[in-house]
């Protein structure tokens, strides 16, 4: 499980590849976002998907 710091990081890098309000996101789901637009994938989608928005 990511600590505090790390997870600040991983919202930082999802705001930056374009994942907005990941506020409510575990870790988990951050990963598996990024993943996804990482692999060309929209971020929106990318959100959606990881955090069963669907």
């Amino acid at each position: 499980m990511a600590d505090d710091k790390e997870l600040r990081d991983l919202r930082q890098q999802a705001h930056e590849a374009g994942i907005r309000g990941n506020s409510k996101m575990d870790e988990e789901q951050l990963r598996e976002a990024l993943r996804k637009v990482d692999k060309g994938e929209d971020p929106i989608k990318a959100k959606r998907e990881a955090h069963d928005w669907e």
